[in-house]
């Protein structure tokens, strides 16, 4: 299986304008993890008595890493950010450079599929949470994957 991170969904990247200093160092600035989105549902698992590892490396997942991880369970928690991932009910377009921004979207998201398929097929259950979930909904569908592998109601929740 192609390396996603060095593959294209259909085509080479296009070309495009350099964006000038100032955009550049605002993308840079970016938080790439420890963002609010996962700050709040990492609280919010907590407060339900959910224990779990953060930014963890999968063997045999190279160059990538889960963002919230139930080991015991194998269930592999990944927070996406509306635009970067390509949210269909927030995810926006950039007009400048349009080409270039959705190929860089596509590869995003073939990347994304990529590490779902490689998690599957090492064990482990993927659920993915936009950005814009609320944390409560988000640790239901989190809880109801950790319940169908076998993990119960932790001590003193019931």
């Amino acid at each position: 299986m192609a390396d996603a991170c060095n593959a294209t969904p259909a085509s080479s990247e296009p070309p495009r304008l350099r964006p000038d200093a100032a955009t550049s160092a605002q993308y840079a600035a970016r938080a790439r993890r420890e963002t609010s989105p996962e700050l709040a549902l990492r609280r919010e698992l907590h407060r339900r008595g959910l224990r779990f590892r953060v930014q963890t490396r999968v063997s045999g997942l190279p160059r990538r890493s889960v963002d919230i991880a139930f080991t015991r369970w194998k269930v592999a928690v990944m927070v996406d950010g509306c635009f970067w991932h390509g949210c269909p009910d927030h995810g926006t377009r950039p007009s400048r450079n349009s080409d270039w921004w959705e190929w860089k979207l596509a590869v995003n998201r073939a990347r994304d599929n990529d590490t779902d398929n490689r998690l599957s097929s090492l064990g482990w259950a993927v659920v993915r949470v936009w950005e814009h979930e609320e944390p409560a909904v988000a640790a239901e569908r989190i809880e109801a994957a950790l319940s169908q592998r076998g993990r119960g109601v932790p001590h003193g929740m019931a």
